[in-house]
């Protein structure tokens, strides 16, 4: 029996700012944007405001941010369960830093994941500062980017 191991994903995304004109002038039409998932509520986006966006709104490139260090999380998470780590609590403060062209295109130069777990037990503190590296190896948003993913986890004790 062969699985397949493919996984399929199909969104939305449908430009909400044409204020009348199209894009007739660059400065004319809006850069917002839904972003829809079938069953699940709806992104409001925009362009990032360096490019005339709204800033209440996520941007692609925050998007990218969030994406890594949601795909790390979940995978670390994972990693610890099977290596016996109990971990109580989990935030990160993720980092991205993108350089633009003189063409107007542009890249992300690095994503820089400042994870703190808290764990169980101090016995738990070694391997689960250890464990990041496996979880940065199985995530498959950091595997698909042509960019480094640097890790910067602290953990402490705690509930």
């Amino acid at each position: 029996m062969t699985l397949n191991r493919e996984h399929h994903y199909t969104i939305n995304v449908k430009w909400t700012g044409n204020r009348g004109t199209g894009t007739s002038n660059y400065r004319e039409y809006g850069r917002e944007h839904i972003i829809s998932f079938e069953g699940k509520p709806e992104l409001q986006g925009s362009s990032d405001p360096s490019f005339r966006g709204d800033k209440t709104k996520y941007n692609p490139e925050e998007l990218l941010v969030a994406s890594l260090s949601m795909c790390h999380m979940l995978s670390y998470l994972h990693i610890c369960v099977n290596h016996g780590v109990v971990v109580v609590d989990y935030v990160d403060i993720a980092q991205g830093i993108m350089a633009e062209e003189d063409n107007g295109s542009g890249r992300f130069r690095e994503v820089t994941l400042n994870p703190r777990v808290t764990v169980k037990d101090s016995s738990m503190i070694d391997k689960a500062n250890e464990l990041h590296k496996k979880a940065n190896e199985l995530c498959f948003i950091a595997n698909s980017v042509n960019f480094p993913v640097h890790h910067k986890p602290t953990c402490v004790v705690g509930g």
